[in-house]
């Protein structure tokens, strides 16, 4: 007998209950193997780009490689340019953790400002296939062909950074070490910023600073770090012709915020 024919027939509460956890259950089961399949093919992409070459990727290698039919790929990622963005993103959370050291060490704000370089040239080095993958999916072109979503994943996922950097501008500004003038603290670090990934792009491409900038490109790029924070009158200043000054500053950095990766510095 169901209700329909007795209207006054009560059903066990516990019923429904268990219905609803056998769908919560069934619907948590399908999320996590959804996001384990998804990092599934982010791992395999980034493998098949290791192996042989971030412009010969190809989705169908990278389904076939995880036994997944084409189709399942494209649920995760629209595109290719959705999958390199999502690379990109992947790895946002260790280039915070080095940030957040730089935000609580106990320096002045000028010097953390260098450890922000330091942390970053330590990131590029232990992950130069990140950084490779990340220099191809943020040119314009991939840019512009991912979905809005990624992009704002991205976006979502270097916002920790961005305010980590910013903030470092606002302790100086409040120490007294720093007169802004018209400028936000954002557009002073996008200076820094372009500075420290130009950099990373030009030493990448091997042979290309050679000319330029001698032995030791990235010891040129931490000058002319110092020389942008003098431009800003961002005290103490520090002498650019100096490289044991700068050098000895670096070698801090390293002790006091990385010693544990110093080997990666």
């Amino acid at each position: 007998m169901n209700l329909a024919s007795n209207p006054n027939q009560v059903q066990n509460p516990r019923s429904f209950r268990a219905v609803g956890c056998v769908a919560v259950g069934t619907k948590e089961r399908r999320q996590r193997q959804f996001a384990e399949r998804e990092q599934l093919f982010l791992d395999t992409a980034r493998e098949l780009i290791r192996e042989s070459g971030l412009l010969n990727l190809q989705m169908s290698r990278i389904a076939e490689k995880c036994e997944y039919a084409v189709g399942t790929l494209y649920q995760h990622f629209a595109s290719k340019e959705d999958l390199l963005l999502a690379l990109t993103t992947l790895q946002a959370q260790e280039h915070t953790e080095l940030f957040r050291r730089v935000r609580d060490w106990n320096a002045s704000a000028r010097d953390r400002m260098i450890a922000i370089g330091v942390a970053d040239l330590i990131f590029v080095r232990r992950h130069p296939d990140h950084f490779r993958i990340a220099q191809y999916a943020l040119c314009e072109v991939v840019w512009r062909a991912a979905s809005p979503d990624r992009r704002a994943e991205f976006l979502e996922a270097c916002q920790p950074v961005a305010r980590i950097v910013a903030d470092i501008v606002r302790d100086a500004v409040a120490a007294g070490d720093l007169v802004l003038g018209r400028l936000t603290p954002e557009q002073l670090c996008t200076g820094l910023w372009a500075l420290c990934n130009g950099t990373h792009n030009l030493v990448h491409a091997e042979g290309v600073l050679e000319e330029f900038a001698g032995h030791d490109a990235y010891r040129l790029m931490f000058r002319h770090m110092h020389a942008m924070l003098n431009g800003f009158n961002w005290k103490p200043l520090v002498d650019v012709t100096d490289d044991r000054t700068i050098d000895r500053l670096n070698e801090r950095i390293r002790n006091e915020v990385f010693h544990d990766l110093c080997s990666a510095a």
